[in-house]
């Protein structure tokens, strides 16, 4: 299986909840979007743990099993079909998910998250951990 971390599932991992270790030994790939990436580094700012923060980060970008995915034309492809239709449906999500979902759908991923609204988006598989 394939994953793809939403923040608050990289925030559950990092602080260690078990539920969501538990799913990691089910993985093949471990996936971590370039938006996921930019919402944490926002995050870390506004703490009082940046560097800390940043360097668990980097450790994590550089584990093996761990795949940062960029910004693709594929990419941005997806993101404007995906955001025509969640319009053309009345459905809303933030524009930060939608790029997320975006890459979920590109890479075939399940997108591990607490954010209900992700339900809005057709074909997107989601997981959550207890």
């Amino acid at each position: 299986m394939i994953a793809l971390l939403d923040t608050n599932a990289y925030t559950a991992l990092v602080r260690g909840e078990r539920g969501i270790r538990l799913r990691l030994g089910r993985i093949e790939r471990l996936l971590m979007s370039a938006i996921v990436v930019g919402e944490l580094e926002y995050g870390f700012r506004h703490g009082n743990r940046y560097a800390e923060n940043r360097a668990t980060l980097d450790e994590f970008l550089a584990e093996p099993y761990v795949d940062f995915l960029p910004i693709t034309r594929a990419t941005t492809h997806r993101y404007g079909a995906l955001s025509a239709e969640l319009r053309r449906l009345g459905r809303k999500i933030p524009t930060n998910d939608t790029w997320i979902a975006s890459h979920a759908l590109e890479h075939n991923a399940e997108l591990w998250t607490r954010d209900a609204h992700f339900a809005e988006v057709g074909g997107l598989r989601t997981a959550e951990w207890k």
